[in-house]
């Protein structure tokens, strides 16, 4: 998604053919959204969407302001029925309708602004995401936006994103590992973000200028503590029994009756015994009484001794370095100068500048980094074609010299 202004939003969506993007737009103008903020934008090479506009698609003349609306397409768009044939210097034919074939039809803006990377842009699409929608039209994709409010942005965006609208961020990187090479490259601008707002079937972030938010991850190092058995000790009680003695005098009684002969006068002593009575004595004896005593001989303590340590924990932990490089001056610039040296070498056998721009645009490239800027052809000749041969444009031999073209152009050399 992309801000035009504080008020309004342009929310972009890429579809693989027309009838997927025509349900897409009749679902945008079904929840609310005028006509006249929709937009269609598809590549009409060889004529494959003659039926949907009665436009002749000349060269210059949608560019120049003569184009006028297409035939209505009788309820197969919907309620976007003037799609019009139009042919886009440097891009080819197309078909449009919307606020978007009015800024290419517009006096002079499409070729002014680069046409239709440019009318992209004053649709209120960054450069970036532009290059990335243009080479999805060429590729036979179909383009749909909407210019809303910012409050029913994130609701237009799901309409797209439910419809089945492409992730392009997915599919740029599917081209670029065929080989292709936008002439803008996205992977970083310098803008600050502002508004992250995600945009439908782009998994990343932008701002509404085209920035790119990368995280920067790094890892930390959380040491905590658990208790581990090491080890220990178990203490059981039993009872035992042993014979114990102890010696303890005993006392016995036992009357003894003596009789003792005696020739005497009584006393009044042994006449008080004169008289009947009875004695009795009794005879006792000692038993031993055996009694116990429970006794604390000894206490068994059992505890833990504490120990405690200091231990150095050495771990590895990953952080995301994000290296910003800065390039010289973009092999954009050098545009009509790429042109100039191809119609030169090239032109005239038969190829297409679009066969050669990504040899330009890689030596411009090798020039500009900061490992090889100050070398020699001859010194890095031979790390340029291995990486060359690796991107899967051609032989090196035969874009040799319109790479080396590149590399001396941001040398300074021609």
């Amino acid at each position: 998604m992309n801000a035009t202004n504080v008020a309004t939003k342009t929310v972009v969506g890429l579809f693989d053919d027309m009838p997927t993007a025509q349900r897409a737009a009749d679902q945008l103008e079904r929840a609310g959204i005028a006509r006249s903020e929709i937009s269609i934008i598809a590549g009409n090479e060889s004529g494959k969407y003659a039926d949907y506009s009665s436009g002749t698609g000349e060269v210059g003349k949608g560019i120049a302001g003569g184009a006028g609306a297409g035939a209505a397409v009788g309820g197969g768009l919907g309620l976007l029925a003037g799609l019009t044939a139009l042919a886009i210097p440097g891009f080819g034919p197309i078909i449009a309708a919307g606020p978007i074939a009015a800024a290419l039809t517009g006096a002079g803006i499409g070729a002014a602004a680069g046409g239709l990377i440019g009318g992209l842009k004053n649709s209120g699409i960054s450069e970036s995401d532009a290059h990335l929608y243009e080479e999805g039209v060429r590729r036979g994709g179909v383009l749909v936006t909407v210019r809303t409010a910012d409050t029913l942005a994130d609701r237009a965006a799901g309409i797209l994103d439910d419809a089945g609208a492409i992730d392009v961020d997915e599919k740029s990187r599917e081209w670029r590992n065929a080989g292709w090479q936008p002439k803008y490259d996205n992977s970083f601008v310098d803008d600050a973000v502002t508004d992250r707002r995600p945009a439908f079937g782009d998994k990343t972030v932008r701002d509404s200028k085209g920035a790119k938010s990368i995280p920067v991850v790094q890892e930390t190092l959380d040491v905590s503590k658990h208790e581990v058995q090491r080890g220990g000790v178990r203490v059981y009680s039993n009872v035992t029994e042993k014979p114990v003695e102890q010696e303890v005098t005993l006392r016995k009684e036992k009357v003894k009756v003596e009789r003792r002969p005696a020739n005497r006068d009584a006393t009044d002593k042994d006449l008080e015994a004169f008289r009947e009575g009875t004695i009795e004595l009794r005879e006792t004896s000692e038993e031993p009484v055996v009694k116990k005593r429970a006794r604390v001989v000894e206490d068994v303590i059992v505890s833990k001794d504490v120990d405690e340590r200091t231990e150095t924990v050495r771990e590895n932990v990953r952080r995301t370095d994000v290296k910003v490089e800065q390039l010289g001056t973009s092999g954009t610039t050098y545009d009509t100068d790429y042109r100039t040296d191809f119609d030169k070498r090239y032109a005239g056998r038969g190829y297409r500048y679009e066969q050669y721009e990504p040899a330009y645009q890689f030596g411009s490239h090798w020039a500009s980094n900061q490992t090889y800027r100050d070398r020699d052809w001859d010194t890095v000749e031979t790390d340029m074609r291995r990486d060359w041969e690796r991107t899967g444009h051609g032989k090196w031999e035969d874009f040799k010299d319109s790479i080396r073209y590149g590399w001396d152009k941001i040398r300074g050399r021609r």
